[in-house]
Formats: C-alpha cells, sequence, structure tokens
C-alpha cells in the first residue's frame, strides 16, 4: 500500500524544494504492541524518498535506550523533525491527512532554522524566564 499518492508526491516533492539545509526525521518504533508504527515507518520512507535534503533514522523504542532519553521520547511512534540542531519538534502517531501537512511545515521551517514568528512575538518569547513545554493535539473530528 502507498501512503502518499502519485499527485501528493508532486505537491510534496516541490513543497520540499524549498529546504535550505538538510532535516534528519527520527523515527522511534517497535515491532509489537503498537498502533501505526509500521505505517508511520512507510509513510516517512515515501517521504524521505522525495528530496535528497531529508534522511530518516530508525530506532527501536525498547532497545535504543540512549535515544530514547537524547530525545526524550515517551511513546510511539514517533517523530522528530530535526536540522542543525534539536527544536523539540516530535511527532506523535501516524501524520497522516491534515498532520501531514504539518509534517511538512515543520520540516520546511527546521531547515531554514527560522520560525518564522515576528519580531514582537520573539520579543515576548524572550521574557519566558522558565522552560515551558508546548503541545499541540490535532483530530480531524
Amino acid at each position: 500500500m502507498v501512503f502518499i499518492r502519485e499527485q501528493d508526491q508532486a505537491a510534496a516533492r516541490e513543497r520540499l524544494q524549498a529546504m535550505t539545509d538538510p532535516v534528519r526525521l527520527v523515527f522511534f518504533t517497535q515491532q509489537l504492541e503498537c498502533q501505526f508504527c509500521r505505517e508511520t515507518g512507510q509513510l516517512l520512507e515515501e517521504l524521505v524518498a522525495l528530496s535528497p535534503k531529508l534522511v530518516l533514522e530508525t530506532y527501536n523504542f525498547q532497545i535504543d535506550k540512549e535515544k530514547v532519553a537524547q530525545y526524550g521520547v515517551d511513546k510511539i511512534p514517533a517523530t522528530v523533525v530535526e536540522g542543525k540542531k534539536d527544536y523539540g519538534i516530535h511527532f506523535y502517531g501516524i501524520a497522516a491527512g491534515y498532520e501531514f501537512a504539518s509534517l511538512l511545515d515543520a520540516i520546511l521551517l527546521v531547515s531554514r532554522g527560522d520560525s518564522g514568528l515576528s519580531p514582537e512575538t520573539r520579543q515576548v518569547l524572550a521574557s519566558v524566564t522558565r522552560p515551558a513545554r508546548i503541545e499541540v493535539f490535532a483530530t480531524p473530528t
């Protein structure tokens, strides 16, 4: 089964041409007791085939404890979008449907190394004095 249809591949390939720097997709999976791990891995393989600037690294959630701890992954399937540095962008579950566009956006932002935030927003965020964890939940319903 193909996850990214031919017409969507063409659109994604075109969007990914805007990448400036390489991006690594760090995927955490396991064989048993993981809904959508296999499908997520296949989707990511299809995605990295669309751009020479995308690389996929796959780790076993149960075995690769150092990598799990390094990225702070606490559930699977998990995909970390990392460029020159780790911005803390994690996707949990399969980034299909509407979430696929969010994954492409994250890849482009990380590739550019710029959030796209306005100077005013950056100034406000610079005043934050303690760590903050921002979680976004998405569902098509």
